[in-house]
């Protein structure tokens, strides 16, 4: 395990689960910082995965780091023989996605992307439906998600909200990381989670904190099926909402809370199960089940990642700002209200004349 604070808690814990279980031994962890959490002392730590893998013999490592630092780790992992889960987004741009594809197929290792969505019987099922024409015509698909982050948010981490970190990509913004799950349940719907299957991507990016990043934003994406992606993304929203991927259909629509497995179809929700990413990569290496995850199916993602970290600048947005100290946040007046209409008319902001945006901030890549 790399990376064990923050979200990494969660990995350990989840790997410490299993360990239980017999599926597999947590044998080691490595973090700058040591662990907060009281730990069985067979586990050894480590300041960096470097010196871990010069002591120990491991056939997983999982890594949740900075994006910045994934695709040296990662290189790292495969080339020790070590089979890789890594937490999502991949990487920070699509020419360290292809350098790692290529390290796949010369070390023979696996790679699993932690989008945790793509284990959701709810994602499986709306998928399938798209597939099977159920929904009719499918005029478009809306991805929206409407967040809440406070001034401690940014200030997380030095690379937090930052597009670049001393010469090197990071691009932590609100498409590519808080609302990556979102981006990549919709492909998936659509059947369309390769690099070659997305045949344009269109970006408007804004933000209202003071960072280098966006954080209220919309992107359209064309794949090669003919389906239009609308994802419509906000930090600065008044309240938390959950997000969803809302498939427009001419026989009707279908809704999906990917955060709670619920899917939606006329009218009735429908929960559903979901598979783990460690589970399933353990049972990969063991049985030769498919992985749900693979880097290459990843790849339609990374197209969006990429063109956003090329985009220009985000611009400003006017905001009226609440609370303190940590606790101070921008609100973005009538967002809400843009982000739905985004998806619904799968239109840009500019495109709906929203006041704060205009075709300057638009950018597009083939």
């Amino acid at each position: 395990m790399v990376g064990i604070h923050g979200h990494g808690t969660s990995h350990v814990r989840r790997a410490a689960q299993l360990a239980a279980t017999g599926a597999c031994h947590l044998v080691a962890l490595a973090d700058p910082r040591p662990p907060t959490e009281q730990l069985s002392s067979e586990i050894r730590v480590y300041s960096e995965l470097s010196a871990l893998l010069g002591v120990e013999q491991v056939d997983v490592v999982v890594l949740s780091t900075p994006i910045h630092t994934h695709a040296s780790l990662a290189e790292l992992a495969l080339r020790a023989g070590a089979d890789v889960l890594l937490e999502k987004p991949p990487f920070a741009s699509m020419a360290e996605f292809e350098r790692l594809l290529q390290v796949l197929d010369e070390t023979g290792r696996s790679c699993q992307v932690g989008f945790q969505a793509h284990g959701s019987g709810a994602v499986r099922t709306l998928g399938s439906m798209v597939a099977e024409g159920n929904l009719g015509e499918i005029r478009g698909i809306g991805a929206t998600g409407t967040w809440v982050r406070k001034q401690a948010y940014w200030q997380r981490a030095k690379w937090a909200g930052r597009r670049m970190l001393d010469g090197v990509p990071v691009v932590d913004g609100v498409v590519t990381n808080p609302f990556a799950h979102s981006v990549a349940a919709a492909l998936l719907v659509d059947g369309s989670g390769r690099a070659d299957q997305v045949s344009g991507v269109e970006t408007e990016l804004f933000h209202a904190n003071d960072i280098e990043a966006d954080d209220t934003s919309t992107v359209r994406i064309r794949t090669t099926r003919g389906t239009t992606i609308v994802a419509a993304f906000t930090l600065c929203a008044a309240a938390d909402e959950p997000p969803k991927v809302t498939v427009y259909g001419s026989k009707g629509q279908a809704v999906l809370r990917y955060t709670t497995d619920e899917l939606e179809v006329a009218g009735t929700t429908t929960q559903y199960g979901r598979d783990d990413l460690l589970e399933n990569l353990l049972d990969h290496r063991r049985d030769g089940v498919p992985l749900i995850a693979p880097l290459e199916e990843t790849g339609a993602f990374m197209r969006v990642l990429d063109a956003v970290r090329s985009a220009p600048a985000p611009g400003e947005v006017p905001a009226s700002w609440m609370g303190d100290g940590d606790e101070r946040h921008p609100v973005v007046p009538g967002i809400e209200k843009w982000i739905e209409q985004a998806a619904e008319r799968q239109q840009l902001f500019s495109e709906l004349g929203v006041p704060w945006a205009n075709q300057q901030n638009r950018s597009f890549d083939r």
